[in-house]
Formats: structure tokens, C-alpha cells, sequence
């Protein structure tokens, strides 16, 4: 995989003090997040992009609230955030608000996408195993509900599964009853 990567930059935020840096694959540009002090053992959270959870906090999803949990997580035990840009499970932000216009009309995230000619999940994670090797991390505590991200880390051992649990509200139930239904997410 050929990846152009940047400087690494300060990026103080309200949960604490990070560095950053960007590593660009072909025309997607991830981020890793991490802190000054980096464990043997780290923490990481591999994130999907969600402009509307994660920028917006919208609560139709989960995202959001586990991208701050994580990073406050992360601030606390030591370690990395590697933020993917594959908006909408990869079918792009477009895409995900036409998708969204579909579960109003009472389509689950997933029949949404499917109703749209998508299948259900088209994020990648070997950009992810790039960057952990990048940092030469061989060992690590994964935070995840995802089994495909489990299952989908080839350079590291994975020591142990750190949940994400967050609560579900009337706007998400649904959606996260699909995510764990269908998709196996470990909730």
C-alpha cells in the first residue's frame, strides 16, 4: 500500500492534548490521533468517519458518542484514534443523507442501503494495519463492537476487546438493534 504521510502536529482539544497525523491513500486522507506517550500495549479505536455523529452529534447513530469516548479513553490509558475517511459504511455522505431520506420512511439502515443498490458494508481496514505498522505496534488493546474489525487486522495481535457500549435512545434503538441483529456487532 502506498501511503503519502504527513508532519506531526500538536492538537490540543477539550478532552486533552494529542498529536496528529494524516496518512493519504490515493485520494482518502486518515488521521491518526494519538498522545505523546504511546504504551506498548496501546488502547487504538479505529473510527469510520460520521460527519453527522461525530461533527454534528447526531443521535441517530451511536458514532459520535464513541468517537468522544474514545478519545477520552484514549487521553487517559495512552494511545491512538485512527480516524477513516469511508463516510456512511463507504457509500459517501451523498449517499448516507439519501439513505437517511429512506429510514424516515421507516427502512432500516440497512434495507436503505440496499434500496439504493448498495451492499451493506463497504469500509476497509488494511489502511488501519498500515498505520499501526507505521508506528511500529505490534500488540494492542482494540476498542471496538465490530467483529469485522476483529477479524479484519492482519499486523497486529489484538490483546483484548475493549467495548463500546453507548445507550441507545428513541432515535437510534432501531438502528443499533440492526447493527447488532444483522451486522453481529457485539452490543
Amino acid at each position: 500500500m502506498n501511503l503519502e504521510i504527513s508532519k506531526v502536529a500538536n492538537l490540543p482539544t477539550s478532552y486533552g492534548d494529542f498529536k496528529i497525523q494524516s496518512f493519504k491513500e490515493n485520494d482518502k486522507e486518515h488521521l491518526a490521533i494519538f498522545t505523546n506517550t504511546i504504551p506498548n500495549i496501546p488502547t487504538v479505536r479505529i473510527h469510520s468517519e460520521c460527519l453527522t455523529g461525530d461533527v454534528f452529534k447526531s443521535i441517530k447513530c451511536d458514532c459520535g458518542e464513541q468517537l468522544d469516548y474514545a478519545l477520552k479513553t484514549i487521553q487517559k490509558d495512552g494511545g491512538i484514534v485512527i480516524y477513516l475517511r469511508q463516510e456512511g459504511r463507504g457509500i459517501g455522505l451523498f449517499n448516507k443523507v439519501n439513505a437517511y431520506s429512506l429510514q424516515d420512511l421507516g427502512h432500516d439502515t440497512m434495507m436503505a442501503n440496499e434500496l439504493l443498490g448498495f451492499e451493506q458494508d463497504y469500509r476497509k481496514y488494511e489502511v488501519a494495519d498500515e498505520i499501526l505498522k507505521y508506528f511500529n505496534i505490534k500488540r494492542i488493546n482494540l476498542m471496538t463492537n465490530n467483529p469485522l474489525k476483529l477479524n479484519s487486522l492482519k499486523e497486529v495481535t489484538i490483546e483484548k476487546r475493549v467495548p463500546v457500549i453507548m445507550n441507545s435512545c428513541k432515535y437510534n434503538y432501531e438502528y443499533l438493534e440492526v447493527k447488532k441483529e444483522r451486522m453481529g456487532h457485539l452490543l
